[in-house]
């Protein structure tokens, strides 16, 4: 229930101040000292226990029950049409033979927004047609665990931990085949960014893939000269995300959604380092056996078409 933050009574003290006055018998000057509250406010609230019982204690609704200035329904009728043709508000008030403000409290009460009545922008998937093509890369920042925390007991107060740090999920998925590769490291800087960039394309290789295309969002560590020079020695193509669109790198967004949902807060983990032990299960877990829709509910592995021995030698 929403009180006014300096209100004097609740229903509980309501409903002790008529118990007080009803059932102790103790004086309504008394009762009301003792609440900080006037005589006539307890008088009040005995009028309305004897009218209505406990369900009288409650707050009412302080709108109106006549408002005789109330735009007339028809006009407001008149309003959302005049909308529904995309004119602007001040020619809906001239039109309408209302007010300009009139007309935006009406249109913002309705949600007639000129952008809401435009209809969504066409979804626009892509896949490049070979492994390699395009890797995804991202990074994830999660909170240290020194104990269980409130996100699996549901105790904010209690289980909430301060200063424990942070680590980074750094994260790498190919376009064609969606399959992932990922590590903890403990800053979001270039160097580490070089470093797992080196550990993925080695990851990718393992599995016949052949890194062509670097692909990742505008973090100033994506940015910096070094790890553009280590992208380059690698002879790789850099390609960035528009500014401010993280739908263009979804593949990435949608791994990492998967990987806090199965991995990251799937447990109760009572520390970081048995986070981080059952990284590699989760990634096999994805890679070689969890259906995906986009494949039409076939694993990531099926894609690379892979020879029996080289993919017994990978299943490990």
């Amino acid at each position: 229930m929403n009180l006014h933050s300096k209100a004097r009574l609740t229903p509980w003290s309501r409903a002790e101040i008529v118990r007080r006055v009803v059932e102790l018998h103790q004086p309504v000057a008394v009762v009301a000292a003792a609440f900080s509250v006037s005589a006539r406010t307890v008088f009040k609230w005995l009028a309305r226990f004897r009218a209505e019982g406990r369900p009288g204690l409650c707050d009412r609704s302080s709108r109106p029950k006549c408002s005789p200035r109330t735009t007339h329904p028809l006009r407001v009728a008149r309003v959302l049409a005049l909308r529904r043709r995309r004119l602007p508000g001040f020619q809906i008030a001239r039109a309408a033979k209302l007010s300009r403000a009139c007309v935006s409290r009406l249109l913002r009460r309705h949600a007639q927004r000129l952008a809401a009545l435009q209809p969504p922008p066409p979804i626009c998937r892509y896949e490049r047609e070979h492994p390699g093509d395009l890797i995804h890369f991202d990074i994830k920042k999660l909170a240290r665990i020194v104990r269980t925390g409130h996100r699996i007991t549901g105790n904010r107060q209690r289980d909430r931990t301060e200063g424990a740090g942070w680590e980074y999920l750094h994260v790498a998925i190919d376009d064609h085949s969606r399959l992932a590769f990922a590590q903890l490291w403990p800053d979001e800087s270039a160097n580490s960014a070089i470093g797992f960039l080196h550990a993925a394309i080695a990851f990718f290789a393992q599995h016949g893939i052949t890194a062509k295309r670097f692909y990742s969002d505008n973090g100033s560590c994506y940015r910096a000269h070094a790890l553009r020079a280590a992208v380059a020695a690698l002879g790789l193509k850099q390609r960035f995300t528009r500014p401010y669109t993280p739908k263009t790198n979804g593949k990435a967004e949608r791994f990492i959604q998967t990987s806090l949902r199965e991995w990251a807060y799937a447990h109760a983990y009572a520390n970081s380092s048995q986070r981080s032990d059952r990284l590699h299960s989760f990634l096999h877990n994805y890679n070689f056996h969890r259906p995906h829709h986009s494949l039409h509910l076939l694993a990531p592995i099926s894609r690379l078409r892979l020879p029996l021995n080289n993919l017994l030698r990978l299943h490990i």
